[in-house]
């Protein structure tokens, strides 16, 4: 017997960050947007807990207990008193190191994965618990659709959303390490007066009434700088979208995945074809937004 998730990524309209706190994270105002872009994981009973993955940049994603799959088994299997004997197979189609919670993705996958195989029947609200445990956007990734997040973003509202949005992402030609961000928006902001993070009303609204040209004269992401700091080389891919006829362009969470909102299946089509002739990008996707959260699609 196995089972197997589907969970999506995630791009975030509004990344509001406050100054560090005394434990080292940082308050966030975290709108989050769950995007059809998906990793799967199959788990299927073992002998001992181990990792495998395939699909693109695969190699680049660790096998060992500090992936986030192997955590969630591990901490599932701690709370219900069994062993993490499991074999997580990830099937990953979400960019690595790229600022849309392909790990975080894995985790959720991972812990409703086991909790399915095992039979463990955890409630949402444990899930969700193991889920901040593992890290701050492992519950959005369990939960999907559209959410407000606050505290280090794993307190989740969820928010209405009144249609779909189209968005195309530029993957780059390496990663972004978010400690490395977020120690870099700590430099860049030293000295100056970080106001408490807030959603913007204006954005949710937005939102709610599925307006993509309201949306996108809102969108925002105060780790932007940061990121651009680090990985120049993203100005050139979003002013790349912009020049396609991108509504909006923004570096999506930590990045360094650049995400461009557009009208229209159509103008995503131009979008695309636009980033790929720029030469600024490594790989071009099209996916839309709402999608649902960590969802078994195989098994028990």
């Amino acid at each position: 017997m196995s089972v197997t998730v589907r969970v999506p990524a995630k791009v975030n309209v509004q990344l509001a960050v406050g100054a560090a706190r005394p434990d080292g994270f940082h308050d966030l105002a975290n709108v989050f947007l769950a995007v059809g872009l998906h990793d799967e994981v199959t788990a299927t009973p073992a002998d001992e807990l181990r990792v495998t993955c395939e699909g693109p940049d695969a190699a680049q994603v660790p096998l060992d207990r500090t992936n986030l799959a192997a955590r969630a088994a591990e901490a599932l299997a701690a709370r219900y008193g069994r062993s993490p004997a499991v074999h997580l197979h990830i099937a990953k189609d979400i960019p690595v190191a790229g600022g849309m919670a392909g790990g975080s993705a894995d985790g959720a996958g991972a812990l409703l994965a086991c909790d399915t195989l095992w039979g463990t029947h955890a409630s949402r609200a444990e899930l969700l618990d193991i889920c901040a445990e593992l890290g701050s956007d492992v519950p959005f990734s369990l939960v999907g659709g559209a959410a407000l997040g606050t505290g280090r973003g794993e307190r989740l509202r969820p928010l209405e959303v009144g249609g779909t949005f189209h968005w195309v992402f530029a993957m780059a030609a390496r990663g972004l390490s978010t400690p490395a961000v977020f120690r870099e928006f700590d430099r860049l902001t030293e000295g100056l007066v970080v106001p408490a993070p807030v959603a913007s009303q204006t954005l949710l609204d937005a939102l709610a009434k599925g307006d993509p040209d309201a949306l996108a004269a809102t969108v925002s992401n105060d780790l932007q700088p940061a990121a651009l700091s680090l990985f120049p080389e993203l100005t050139d891919t979003l002013a790349a979208g912009s020049a396609g006829g991108a509504l909006a362009g923004l570096v999506s969470g930590s990045g360094p995945t650049t995400a461009f909102l557009v009208r229209d299946p159509r103008s995503a089509a131009k979008v695309a074809e636009a980033l790929r002739a720029s030469g600024t990008c490594r790989t071009v996707r099209v996916a839309s937004a709402p999608a649902p959260g960590a969802t078994v699609v195989a098994g028990t």
